[in-house]
């Protein structure tokens, strides 16, 4: 098992489940995805999550039976996803053991954002990413190298945050569309044109650490 914090999405509706995976994972997360609770059980035995996110309306036992579920056989944080924004259903999910409620419809980044925050409350974040004299701090996001901070747009950042988490293996380009635009049909030079945005930013900094493998894509490493 990796040392990356482990999460757990639980929710039917699969346009949701895809996105909220594809972000996940973006942002450096271990991500499994279940369709409704029905192996809830013996998943939190296999998957050990440090998070499940837990969708309220799913068909057979709902989210809150399903939070009862958590609580009992795991120590994991828990987000809840609602339809719903009634005070009485945040009480609820509140009073029986959840992290946090987000309201559908949500913009994926606050997910995130809520996801990494109820880790952090936790104590399961992970340390930050050093790369030589590169500092990436997905949690914080905030990135640093050569001691001075780098200023990133989104795009960038996400790009780097997936380079970082899967420092020293060669990533291929439809792996990096994928995670960092959330489809995997090739798009003509954006890969090559955002990675080599990137690089210039980080050389500005200091030695070059993202280099390209001819033919099988992007490698972040710390020797130049």
């Amino acid at each position: 098992m990796s040392g990356e914090p482990r999460i757990l999405v639980v929710e039917d509706a699969e346009a949701i489940r895809v996105s909220v995976e594809t972000a996940l994972a973006a942002a450096g997360f271990s991500v499994r995805v279940l369709a409704d609770g029905t192996t809830l059980e013996p998943e939190l035995a296999r998957f050990r999550p440090d998070l499940v996110i837990l969708d309220v309306m799913l068909p057979g036992r709902d989210g809150f039976e399903l939070l009862g579920v958590v609580r009992r056989r795991s120590a994991a944080g828990v987000v809840m996803l609602t339809a719903r924004d009634g005070v009485e259903d945040r009480l609820r999910g509140f009073g029986e053991g959840a992290d946090d409620y987000v309201v559908k419809p949500f913009v994926l980044a606050e997910l995130v954002a809520r996801a990494g925050a109820v880790l952090r409350r936790t104590g399961r974040t992970r340390p930050a990413i050093e790369i030589g004299d590169l500092v990436v701090d997905v949690e914080a996001g905030t990135v640093h190298y050569g001691g001075k901070p780098v200023d990133l747009t989104a795009t960038e950042w996400k790009l780097l945050g997936y380079l970082a988490t899967h420092r020293d293996r060669v990533v291929g380009k439809t792996q990096i569309l994928t995670a960092v635009w959330g489809y995997e049909d090739y798009a003509a030079n954006l890969v090559e044109v955002n990675v080599s945005t990137l690089r210039k930013k980080l050389e500005a900094h200091g030695p070059r650490l993202l280099h390209t493998v001819r033919g099988q894509g992007y490698i972040l490493r710390g020797d130049s």
